[in-house]
């Protein structure tokens, strides 16, 4: 079982390693931080618009990180907060026509890359995948809620 659980942790380490390291590799081509990638693709499904609490639910992010970030790109020019800015964590926040830019380049390698990567595996494979990945998220989310039996 302690094999199970080291291969298990090692590759989904090795997995999350090399989506950061293309995220980097591809949005330092924009001139921009690779952490961009996650929350454009995430804002390009909401073209009227998300607000920052909706952000850190989508891309599964802590406040203080989306705050960041969103300061960041629009520094960047690739959002705009829309209405005052009496509470910048429920403002709703919408690409700019760079955004969309930018969010468009990084969906084709985002494909680009899914494709590669599932390369040999058939269609019945990839679903059992996806379903077991999903079912070992939902659980390991029941553990960090309830703990561990003791």
């Amino acid at each position: 079982m302690l094999h199970r659980f080291e291969q298990f942790v090692s590759y989904i380490s090795a997995i999350h390693r090399d989506i950061q390291r293309i995220e980097r590799e591809e949005m330092e081509k924009l001139g921009l931080k690779g952490a961009y990638a996650q929350y454009l693709v995430a804002m390009q499904r909401y073209p009227e618009g998300i607000t920052a609490a909706d952000l850190c639910e989508v891309c599964d992010k802590d406040k203080a990180a989306v705050s960041r970030a969103v300061t960041e790109m629009e520094k960047h020019g690739l959002l705009h907060k829309l209405g005052g800015r009496e509470n910048q964590y429920r403002a709703m926040l919408r690409l700019t026509e760079k955004g969309r830019h930018a969010a468009e380049y990084v969906c084709a390698k985002a494909i680009s890359a899914v494709q590669i990567a599932a390369d040999g595996i058939d269609e019945e494979t990839r679903t059992a995948l996806y379903r077991a990945l999903r079912s070992v998220s939902r659980q390991m989310q029941f553990i960090c809620r309830e703990g561990l039996p003791e």
